[in-house]
């Protein structure tokens, strides 16, 4: 891959999206997606880049992404951002984000909470005289109604003190529709299932469109196979079903789809031949 693995872009007619990286963790399948090897075995090649050398383990990203339109900034998750969480963050991230924002964090219009997982969160605040403040200053911070309200494990609830409150004591988090337009070329589109207020991210620009997935995957297997829940799926039968539903919106459209969860190269199409569906990985995106 030409481009550091921390920063990759694409270009939607002239929306501009850039991945910046907080970490690529290797886990089990059976550590996120119970499955069989007969699954895995049964979607190569092109499975190949988005797990280990050895087939045994997925390969799970921890990314945001910054999409950048003629009109507004936007950071679509904020990852880890403590290190005393299940996974890990990374304290360098901040200055990678920074890198990739025209205007640094004080550009940032909007924040999209895809939904409030620890891992989705995270870098949503920053500490300041021992206080815990909005990270981007200038920006309004999107949620759904059902997002805000959804019960929380202990390692959730943690993050939504930390990342979440302090938006709410700062009057900056806006409750929004799961439809909710952003601008002429970005809107939100309902996904539950892995939460009961997920949603994804749709951008338009003419005929050129993309997709952030969030987490309605975290693997391109569960666009073959959207039965493959997670662990962590709220409700596993509604999750299929939304996967179900972005398989035959997307299928063969020529939609570009960004995994939220996808290690690099990220992006590609999904593909249907017959029964089976396939994720083609897309051409290799540019340097920032």
């Amino acid at each position: 891959m030409s481009s550091s693995d921390h920063l990759l872009t694409w270009t939607i007619g002239s929306v501009r999206i850039t991945r910046v990286e907080e970490r690529v963790v290797d886990m089990p399948w059976g550590g996120l997606i119970p499955t069989s090897p007969e699954l895995v075995d049964g979607c190569q090649p092109w499975i190949s880049p988005f797990m280990s050398a050895d087939h045994t383990k997925l390969l799970l990203s921890v990314h945001s992404f910054v999409v950048t339109t003629p009109e507004t900034c936007i950071v679509v998750d904020t990852c880890i951002g403590r290190d005393d969480l299940s996974i890990a963050g990374d304290a360098g991230f901040g200055d990678r984000l920074a890198e990739a924002l025209p205007g640094g964090f004080e550009a940032v219009d909007i924040v999209v909470c895809t939904h409030l997982h620890f891992d989705h969160v995270g870098w949503n605040t920053v500490e300041v005289d021992g206080r815990l403040q909005p990270r981007f200053p200038n920006a309004r911070y999107l949620v759904t109604a059902a997002e805000l309200a959804a019960e929380r494990d202990q390692e959730d609830g943690r993050a939504f003190a930390a990342s979440i409150q302090p938006l709410l004591d700062a009057s900056v988090l806006d409750v929004v529709e799961p439809d909710h337009r952003i601008d002429s070329w970005v809107v939100l589109a309902s996904s539950p299932g892995h939460t009961p207020g997920h949603v994804s991210v749709r951008i338009a620009d003419g005929a050129a469109q993309a997709a952030i997935t969030g987490d309605l995957v975290h693997s391109p297997l569960q666009f073959a196979h959207p039965e493959a829940s997670t662990i962590s799926d709220n409700d596993p039968a509604l999750a299929t079903t939304t996967r179900e539903r972005v398989v035959d919106e997307l299928a063969d459209t020529g939609v570009l789809v960004l995994g939220t969860h996808f290690p690099p190269p990220t992006s590609g199409h999904i593909r249907r031949s017959g029964r089976d569906v396939s994720f083609e990985v897309a051409d290799e995106p540019t340097s920032p």
